[in-house]
């Protein structure tokens, strides 16, 4: 059912000298900076975006982005771009939210069900 959060996990534990930055179809959500001086989510990041308003949770430690009180409209393609030092990774992940009646799955459920991601690794 809508409302349920779904978990975007990075897979990997991040330093201080790493700079975390998550796309909604291409746009800035959130982000950390590589001292932490600057940590955002959503309106905070680019002040034209308000849709997720306060749903957004940017774990500090690992860059994993969970969306609360999820919906139908937060599906898409979320990109997460993590910067250390000389390297730069970037994870993919296509979020299709279904209101599935009957099934016993909550829309949370199904869209954690559905996350696909794809890697990429530039040296």
């Amino acid at each position: 059912m809508e409302g349920d959060s779904v978990t975007l996990n990075s897979g990997v534990q991040t330093n201080q000298q790493d700079r975390v930055r998550w796309y909604f179809n291409d746009t800035r959500i959130a982000q950390i900076n590589r001292d932490q001086s600057k940590i955002c989510t959503d309106v905070q990041c680019n002040e034209d975006t308000e849709r997720f308003r306060d749903r957004l949770k940017l774990d500090h430690q690992t860059g994993s982005l969970t969306i609360m009180n999820i919906t139908n409209t937060d599906s898409g393609v979320y990109k997460l771009k993590i910067s250390s030092g000389s390297s730069d990774s970037e994870n993919i992940f296509n979020v299709t939210v279904h209101d599935v009646p009957g099934s016993g799955l909550s829309s949370g459920a199904v869209a954690g069900i559905v996350v696909g991601v794809l890697l990429v690794f530039a040296g």
